[in-house]
């Protein structure tokens, strides 16, 4: 399996930005995905995760509203819109594949991508 995340930048506070994460080695259309995030020295925290039928779910404290998660499985790629950009989404953000149920849990994926730099600036 092999995740590649692509998209990262540095943008300024209020910007844009998309990310994308390209799958293979894995039946796309089976697996739950997910966008987590790394700031320096924090944990990683989950950002949206996007179920394999398609339902969507946002960490609702800070990304809901500004963030929107899709997936194209034709295009085996998993999408993250980020809008109205703040200096604290400042992170690496990884892509992840599983298949359990609890989409927030990062321990329910077992696939991983090696992370996109995201850097706002105020």
């Amino acid at each position: 399996v092999q995740l590649v995340e692509s998209g990262g930048g540095l943008v300024q506070a209020g910007g844009s930005l998309g990310l994308s994460c390209a799958a293979s080695g894995l039946t796309f259309s089976g697996y739950n995905m997910a966008w987590f995030r790394q700031a320096p020295g924090k944990e990683r925290e989950f950002v949206a995760a996007i179920s394999w039928a398609g339902g969507s779910f946002y960490d609702t404290n800070s990304v809901k509203g500004r963030f929107t998660i899709s997936r194209d499985s034709a295009k085996k790629t998993l999408y993250l819109q980020m809008n109205s950009l703040k200096p604290d989404d400042t992170a690496v953000y990884y892509c992840a594949a599983g298949t359990k149920s609890a989409l927030q849990v990062l321990r329910s994926y077992p696939y991983w991508g090696q992370g996109t730099q995201v850097t706002v600036s105020s």
